[in-house]
């Protein structure tokens, strides 16, 4: 049994294989859905919102054994209000999306409230007197999801802009743990996720970088440096979503958003930064034009 333990690869090599055995098969499946546009690529994050909201519902409201998918009336309304904000947004209709996120978070909270936390078996991780959580949900899963089909439904480069997104968070994410498992060093924010460290920041960083260059070089632009710091800040923010899931997470209790993904526990453990970067982007798509064209 020991020449057995001494045989098997460190916990962090086997941590690290099972990232990139399902990123090799999420991030194709996403580039592919993006080049392809719509109607696939809407499909795409119309299933991977609905399965985010569920997640973001079990979370809240802990074990529900007995319940369908595990959820209470509460997390059934959250999820009719995600997809049916992400399928109005799928069809061009924005702000109306938006709208519906809005009142679908109202009323998740208001029937959270009224009593949508009862009757569950089980403890409760958040309190029949929170019931915001469950609100909260409904924009923290529905507004990147909007975003992003926003992003990629841009005529100045959308196709662009997506791609160089969903490779950059990508890059950051392994540049992050690799640099993180490498070097060290102090934490990041010890309190809300022990493993990260500013070696890995820096290193998440420097990926990021490197993928604006690499982009810049080849959609032509003529200076590479403003989609290099871009890049660079993107980083920046891909690491706060990453710790503000972290956050809520601890808040709730659970050490994974689900088990749906080898490696990475659930889709929002996947995908946390992304949400964060898609919404960065959006706002910068409201000042005029694509991201993009702000490198020109």
């Amino acid at each position: 049994m020991a020449a057995t333990a001494a045989m098997a690869p460190p916990a962090d090599a086997r941590a690290l294989r099972k990232r990139l055995l399902s990123a090799a098969i999420l991030l194709p499946l996403a580039l592919v859905n993006v080049w392809l546009g719509d109607p696939y690529w809407a499909a795409l994050v119309c299933l991977f919102a609905l399965v985010m909201a569920w997640e973001w519902a079990r979370m809240c409201i802990g074990p529900a054994g007995g319940l369908p998918l595990g959820l209470d009336p509460a997390g059934f309304l959250g999820m009719a209000a995600v997809g049916l904000g992400v399928l109005m947004a799928a069809t061009g209709r924005y702000s109306p999306a938006l709208a519906l996120l809005a009142l679908g978070a109202a009323a998740v909270t208001w029937l959270a409230g009224r009593g949508g936390l009862a009757g569950r078996r089980g403890p409760a991780r958040v309190a029949p007197g929170e019931p915001l959580w469950q609100g909260f949900g409904v924009l923290y899963v529905g507004l990147p999801s909007v975003a992003i089909l926003w992003v990629r439904a841009s005529p100045d480069g959308g196709l662009s802009a997506l791609l160089w997104i969903l490779v950059l968070v990508v890059a950051v994410d392994s540049g992050a743990f690799a640099a993180g498992r490498l070097i060290g060093g102090p934490k990041l924010a010890p309190r809300i996720s022990p493993n990260k460290t500013w070696a890995g920041l820096a290193g998440g960083i420097a990926a990021a970088m490197m993928v604006g260059w690499l982009a810049a070089a080849w959609l032509g632009l003529p200076h590479r440096l403003p989609l290099i710091l871009i890049s660079a800040g993107m980083a920046v923010v891909e690491q706060a979503g990453d710790l503000a899931e972290s956050a809520f997470k601890r808040r709730f209790g659970v050490k994974d958003s689900s088990r749906l993904i080898p490696g990475h526990g659930g889709f929002l453990d996947r995908v946390d930064g992304l949400l964060a970067v898609a919404l960065a982007a959006a706002a910068a798509q409201c000042f005029g034009g694509g991201i993009l064209a702000w490198t020109r």
